[in-house]
């Protein structure tokens, strides 16, 4: 692998991680904490995250339990969770709100895959930017007579083999998430 790939190696791999993380709050049939990572909670005259805020557990298959250290603000997370349109159940218990989660409909499948096929997109069109820069760099090395021009079709080559590796990857990720979705 060539230094300018490698350069930008840690960029590509935070790119995937990113994704893998993003396709987390997608729901499937099953609860899953990681449904609640992005919401952001105002509260305390900021914007906090919700498992700042809270203990999440999940005490079935098919609810999610939030129970808020401070009392006070289980308003304030219920309305973000309202806000964040996540399609579940909401029940205020006065100490804590159970989150129930649907039975999927054939229909709320196929948006999610959807959802799902724009979030990869996303992380592709990410690869393609890292990839352009890597691309301006070894023609820039080119063009200051740093490299051959034999140095620099064998570069772009293994970078275009590397980007593929990655979309390789995020192809797979996003294959392995549509069966969770899917799955009844």
């Amino acid at each position: 692998m060539n230094q300018y790939i490698e350069t930008k190696q840690e960029e590509f791999q935070k790119g995937i991680e990113f994704f893998k993380k993003d396709i987390t709050s997608l729901r499937t049939s099953r609860a899953n904490p990681a449904m609640l990572d992005g919401i952001q909670v105002n509260a305390y005259g900021t914007s906090t995250p919700l498992n700042g805020l809270a203990s999440i557990t999940v005490p079935e298959a098919r609810s999610i339990i939030v129970a808020p250290w401070d009392k006070n603000i289980i308003k304030d997370i219920e309305k973000a969770i309202i806000t964040a349109d996540l399609g579940v159940g909401i029940n205020n218990e006065g100490d804590k709100l159970r989150l129930t989660i649907p039975q999927l409909t054939e229909e709320n499948r196929r948006d999610l895959v959807k959802k799902l096929n724009e979030k990869q997109e996303a992380a592709r069109i990410a690869i393609r930017q890292i990839r352009d820069e890597v691309k301006n760099n070894i023609e820039q090395a080119y063009d200051n007579k740093e490299i051959n021009e034999d140095d620099k079709f064998r570069f772009i080559k293994e970078l275009d083999e590397e980007v593929s590796k990655k979309n390789d990857k995020i192809k797979e990720i996003r294959d392995s998430k549509e069966k969770e979705i899917m799955t009844i």
